[in-house]
């Protein structure tokens, strides 16, 4: 499970990235979403769902305001086609990740305002820790103002084993700690 997080972290910060590559992406509406991911790696469906709260300041959803995550994601990917209809955008991307090239299409679905809906397949080559593929279904849904205290990516996870009462919460900036921390060792 420890190298399912590993691995699905950074992908996931790429999938992420890659609807922002395009300036005409729209941005999630301010307030609290309810977030909700299944993932299949290697064809196993991994536990969960995995369910998680977030503060989103619509102003600031947007990557590419870091300059450095737009270098970082123009030099890692050779490829991102998007294709916006209607409700519905598609990427298709060619990245590298620690010497594999991962090749995603992600579809998105919604109006970001109340609701959307975000399916990605990544493929691997060679094999990520003995993986192929891995596939995931995330789910958005607008609960409505942020609570009390949060600011613009706060994270709570109710109900996270080991967390007593009101699950997880980690705030924007140490989740930006983390990051720093990560791409400083390489993890």
């Amino acid at each position: 499970m420890t190298r399912l997080f590993r691995i699905a972290g950074p992908l996931a910060a790429l999938a992420a990235a890659a609807p922002l590559y395009a300036a005409d992406v729209p941005a999630r509406k301010s307030g609290l979403w309810e977030m909700t991911t299944q993932t299949r790696a290697g064809g196993q469906a991994m536990p969960g769902p995995m369910t998680m709260q977030m503060c989103i300041d619509q102003k600031r959803d947007d990557v590419t305001a870091d300059p450095k995550d737009m270098r970082d994601l123009k030099q890692r990917c050779s490829k991102m086609d998007v294709r916006r209809n209607g409700r519905q955008t598609v990427i298709d991307s060619v990245c590298t990740h620690d010497g594999h090239t991962v090749t995603s299409r992600m579809t998105l679905t919604g109006n970001l305002s109340t609701d959307y809906r975000m399916e990605t397949v990544s493929r691997f080559a060679p094999a990520m820790h003995g993986m192929t593929t891995m596939e995931s279904t995330m789910t958005g849904k607008w609960l409505g103002p942020c609570k009390p205290g949060q600011t613009h990516g706060s994270v709570t996870m109710p109900g996270m084993p080991g967390m007593g009462p009101g699950g997880f919460k980690m705030d924007a900036q140490t989740m930006e700690r983390m990051r720093q921390m990560q791409q400083q060792y390489g993890r």
